[in-house]
């Protein structure tokens, strides 16, 4: 059984940092896209960093320079180093995981608004408080 888990989340001021992980357990990691979502209030899932099983990532426009998605094959961890955070960033963050196929994660379709419906495996979310 695949079981992904978040941690890492807080309250922080506008401009600082966090580092989530996604601890994996059961199936084959390194042969997983994963990919973070995150979903603020009253808003829908929005994919936000995905990486493919050879390590190229993808990013969404507002998020490209603040937000590093990486992964640790060692210990079966995917990882999402947020700064400069704006409280529009402000939600639940979640990661998924999936067997790749077509390149989805290095297109970033991964991430696009059809995103979600290709991964089979959440997390539960780890909540993430931006204040101005």
């Amino acid at each position: 059984k695949v079981q992904l888990r978040e941690f890492g989340g807080g309250s922080v001021p506008a401009g600082g940092s966090l580092n989530l992980s996604c601890k994996v357990s059961g199936g084959t990691f390194s042969s997983y896209c994963m990919a973070w979502f995150r979903q603020a209030p009253g808003k829908e899932r929005e994919g936000v960093a995905g990486v493919e099983d050879d390590g190229t990532t993808s990013y969404i426009d507002s998020v490209k320079g603040r937000f590093t998605i990486s992964k640790d094959l060692a210990s079966n961890t995917l990882y999402l180093q947020i700064n400069n955070l704006q409280p529009e960033d402000t939600g639940i963050y979640y990661c998924a995981a999936e067997g790749c196929w077509n390149g989805y994660c290095k297109t970033g379709f991964c991430i696009t608004r059809d995103g979600p419906q290709l991964f089979g495996f959440w997390g539960q979310g780890t909540q993430v408080n931006v204040s101005s």
